[in-house]
């Protein structure tokens, strides 16, 4: 509540009246299931309590404006005649996009607004900054317009918005997860057909604990779209002997069984890894339903190992980190999360061992690479909403 009071106050500070209403958005973890939500496939993330909020009050024109409260001073200006897709590279593309797509699809936006968003998550290390920042609009345009449409449907819309505003070929899972988010829940989501269930993170005995590595990422400019396209590549090749639209509609068996008729090794590793984390995170649901945390733990660390060797998207830093996570007693768990080529690692930890583990990681760390780990302890935390209209 007083970040919603200071957030108000700057918004005064910044635009000159108070604003008409402010949206919360939450960032996401995901504990199992990377990389298999452009590919058809289950993913088991959690939205967190952490997120970014936008305060906005409409105008009478068509001008928009917007301000950060982690970049004072700066206000940038466009208007609703203006918006380019893959005209922008500065951080307002991501509520440039959704206001793009919501008027692409019909929706009636008919004045411009002043926003101003506070968020208290980093930006960079894989928890779903800019998804939290699409849906925090997102909610922002339903309240403030009047529209009629879902939570699920906002999130399709922020997805179109980074696909082809921003230029992200992403999944949907961030902006899902970011919008359809329940307390203590996490969501097991099928990506193909949008089904999903809530599944209660019932761990009395443990803390989910991430730890930014401090590598920056940025998935425009990193050879996340390159994963894509080799996942496309095997797919169509797969295609010649089996009918199937979406590598995760595969076995581990049946993927074996044909692996060879995709030429490429690369592409072949890039399916290889969609095929077999999809079946690591339908066990993972499994096990959690009969309570067993240590086989959840075990199949997030053989995630990590996937994404390292066969999908090529951890780092160095992700890799020392996992490694000193594996060596500690009281670990239940350890992998790199998020898009990958830095950011964060997810480990579920026993709360006795919280302590140790903190202080062995971060001295660990630091002796390895020179860099200073941040950890945060989260909660699963409710879907984007309104705090105040």
């Amino acid at each position: 509540m007083r970040e919603t009071v200071e957030l108000i106050d700057r918004f005064i500070g910044i635009f000159g009246e108070k604003p008409e209403l402010v949206a919360f958005a939450p960032g996401r973890v995901n504990l199992i299931g990377e990389h298999t939500d452009y590919n058809g496939g289950h993913v088991f993330p959690c939205a967190l309590t952490l997120g970014v909020s936008c305060a906005a009050r409409p105008r009478n024109d068509r001008i928009l404006r917007f301000a950060s409260l982690d970049l004072p001073g700066e206000i940038i200006e466009t208007d609703l005649d203006s918006l380019l897709p893959l005209s922008r590279r500065v951080w307002t593309a991501y509520p440039e996009g959704v206001i793009h797509s919501f008027i692409e699809e019909g929706f009636r936006i008919d004045t411009g607004a002043d926003m101003l968003f506070y968020g208290d998550i980093p930006s960079g290390v894989g928890l779903s900054s800019s998804a939290a920042v699409e849906v925090a609009t997102g909610v922002m345009l339903r309240e403030m317009f009047g529209l009629r449409l879902s939570s699920e449907r906002i999130a399709q819309l922020c997805q179109r918005a980074e696909n082809r505003y921003v230029g992200v070929s992403c999944g949907i899972m961030d902006q899902f997860a970011s919008a359809m988010g329940r307390n203590g829940h996490a969501i097991f989501l099928d990506t193909h057909s949008l089904l999903f269930e809530y599944a209660p993170l019932a761990m009395e005995d443990a803390e989910i604990v991430i730890v930014d590595s401090r590598v920056k990422h940025s998935l425009a400019g990193s050879a996340y779209n390159d994963r894509r396209r080799e996942c496309e590549e095997a797919l169509a090749a797969l295609s010649t002997v089996l009918d199937i639209d979406a590598l995760c509609h595969i076995t581990p068996d049946q993927f074996e069984a044909v692996k060879d008729v995709i030429a490429d090794p690369i592409c072949r590793r890039r399916a290889k890894h969609a095929v077999y984390e999809n079946a690591r995170t339908v066990a993972a649901l499994e096990a959690l339903d009969r309570g067993d945390l240590f086989k959840f733990g075990r199949l997030m660390n053989e995630s990590h190992v996937s994404l390292r060797d066969d999908y090529e998207v951890s780092c160095p830093e992700l890799d020392v980190l996992t490694e000193i996570a594996w060596s500690i007693p009281g670990v239940i768990g350890a992998r790199m999360t998020g898009g990958g080529f830095g950011g964060c690692m997810v480990a579920i930890v026993e709360k006795a061992s919280v302590e140790e583990f903190t202080a062995a990681v971060s001295a660990g760390y630091e002796a390895k690479t020179g860099l200073k780990a941040g950890f945060i302890c989260v909660q699963p935390g409710d879907g984007a909403h309104i705090i105040k209209n």
